[in-house]
């Protein structure tokens, strides 16, 4: 087993804002490299799998078009569950908040991309439980409401409303090989 990261505070989750500065600007989502994420959080078979099917994911969403925005990563993944509930995760949830490709409106390419943008295939699939939020639209009610649905949704931990962090991870293709290289090197599944 590798060595669990240390990034998870007392109460073992990340914590939502510096610990040392409750008014630092360094605080969630806080942005990380995919590399950085395997680097951290491959320490269990079962995380490796996860991460696996992470990349899987992301490379499907590379081949669909989408290839620049971030995402959003949260859930039992992003915290210390194997000591607070005595279980390892079951997937790791993702927003990707992304651009549309060049010459694609929302109708014409979300229904091309659906199954990877619908929770119960991607959690089957590839053990991401996968939500999608469109970057460089206006900047309408609905959009604000959608991301600030999700913030909040990430900034507490459901079972005792126990505040918290999340990550943001870049979609980077390049980056990405080198981390399906590194998780390989990790004895991930190849």
């Amino acid at each position: 087993m590798d060595t669990k990261p240390h990034l998870f505070n007392i109460a073992g989750v990340i914590p939502p804002v510096d610990e040392n500065d409750g008014a630092s600007r360094h605080r969630s989502p806080y942005t990380i490299s995919i590399i950085t994420l395997i680097e951290l959080f491959a320490y269990t078979e079962e995380r490796k799998v996860i991460l696996d099917g992470l990349l899987r994911y992301r490379a499907e969403l590379y081949k669909a078009g989408i290839v620049t925005g971030y995402q959003w990563l949260d859930g039992s993944f992003t915290t210390d569950i194997e000591v607070l509930e005595n279980r390892p995760p079951n997937d790791i949830d993702v927003v990707t908040l992304f651009h549309l490709p060049n010459g694609e409106t929302q109708l014409s390419f979300l229904p091309k991309i659906k199954d990877l943008l619908t929770p119960k295939l991607t959690k089957l699939n590839f053990k991401v439980d996968a939500y999608p939020v469109i970057l460089g639209q206006n900047l309408t009610y609905d959009l604000i409401q959608h991301i600030t649905y999700w913030y909040s949704m990430w900034s507490h931990r459901k079972s005792d409303n126990l505040w918290k962090g999340f990550l943001q991870v870049p979609l980077n293709y390049e980056e990405d090989q080198q981390a399906i290289t590194l998780l390989n090197c990790k004895g991930g599944i190849e």
